[in-house]
This record gives structure tokens, C-alpha cells and sequence, in this order.
């Protein structure tokens, strides 16, 4: 089956139960109107790109930071900086940072918002398809303490990806700071 912009939430929430995923109405949602933006990207949806969706919405746990937007600004004769919005609750709070690349000036504006430094241990990014439009996964491992925590995330961008993977870990460790 392939699956497309045009394919309506029932053949999403098929194709998500034929891959072994059951899904509550709430979080198919969720995952149709991520599907639909990647759809639109991509034109064809695979497997993985929906394996993927699903993971990157659907999260275990609540979240305590929402990464509302970012913008970059990077290039060769330009400082690589980064402006967020984080969400905390209700309270959106703006921050900007430099860094030594458009993803370290992202991670350190993301950081002094939700006023936690992790240390960065890892940093994985790999291509789940093939092709310029692929959805590409990062992983990231933080470290505050001796406390270690894996975030996850997915786009067709790789620097959102990025921002998702590290707000991921950053939401853990807040649940472990928080005790």
C-alpha cells in the first residue's frame, strides 16, 4: 500500500496496524498531521518514514518543554546562530545563541531557554529512506551528572530533527532533575 497526501487517517491507522501499532484516536491525529506535512515533502510515504512519525509524536512520558519555533542563521562568512521559542506550560520564552555550527548555536539557544546544560555525549544522525526528500533521524545522548538519557528525533530537515532529538533528552532529564 502506498501511502500518500491523499491517504485519509483510515489508512494510516491501517497500514500503522499492519506494522503491529495500535494507535488511540488522540494520537493518530497526532501522527495524521505529521503525516500529511511529511506527505506533502516527500509524496510517497514508506514504512520507516511512518515508524518514524509515530515515535517522534507519540512519547511514553508527558512533555516539559515544546520547542515552538526556531529560526538559523548560518553560512560561510556569518556566525552560525540560533533564536528559539521554548513552551513551558503556558510560558513561551525567547533565547538566542552562537555556536560553532548552525546544531551547537540550536542545542545552546535551546539550553540557556530551558536554563539546563546538559553535556552533549553523543550525536547520531542517520537517513531513515533514501532519496533528497528522506526523513532523517537524530539521536543524541545528554549527560547531566551521572544521569544519561537518550532524545530522539525525525524530519525531512535535519536541523529541526536535530532540535527535536535534543528537546526529547532535554525533557527527560528535567523529569529526573525534578526528582
Amino acid at each position: 500500500m502506498v501511502l500518500t497526501a491523499r491517504t485519509g487517517r483510515h489508512g494510516v491507522r491501517h497500514r500503522l496496524e499492519a506494522l503491529g501499532h495500535s494507535v488511540s484516536t488522540e494520537e493518530l491525529e497526532r501522527i495524521y498531521q505529521r503525516f500529511l506535512v511529511v506527505a506533502d515533502k516527500k509524496r510517497e510515504v514508506f514504512d520507516d518514514d511512518l515508524i518514524a512519525i509515530l515515535h517522534d509524536e507519540i512519547r511514553d512520558q508527558p512533555e516539559v518543554y515544546r520547542l515552538e519555533e526556531f529560526q538559523i542563521t548560518t553560512g560561510t562568512k556569518a556566525m552560525p546562530t540560533a533564536s528559539v521559542k521554548l513552551r513551558e506550560g503556558d510560558q513561551v520564552t525567547e533565547g538566542a545563541a552562537c555556536g560553532d555550527g548552525p546544531v551547537d548555536a540550536l542545542f545552546g539557544a535551546i539550553a540557556s531557554v530551558a536554563n539546563i546544560s546538559p553535556r552533549l555525549v553523543e550525536y547520531d544522525i542517520r537517513s531513515i529512506t533514501s532519496g533528497t526528500e528522506a526523513l532523517g533521524e537524530v539521536t543524541v545522548k545528554l549527560a547531566i551528572e551521572e544521569r544519561q538519557v537518550i532524545g530522539r528525533g525525525a524530519a525531512t530537515d535535519i536541523i529541526e530533527a536535530s532540535a527535536k532529538a535534543y528537546i526529547d533528552g532535554l525533557n527527560k532529564l528535567a523529569r529526573y532533575l525534578k526528582g
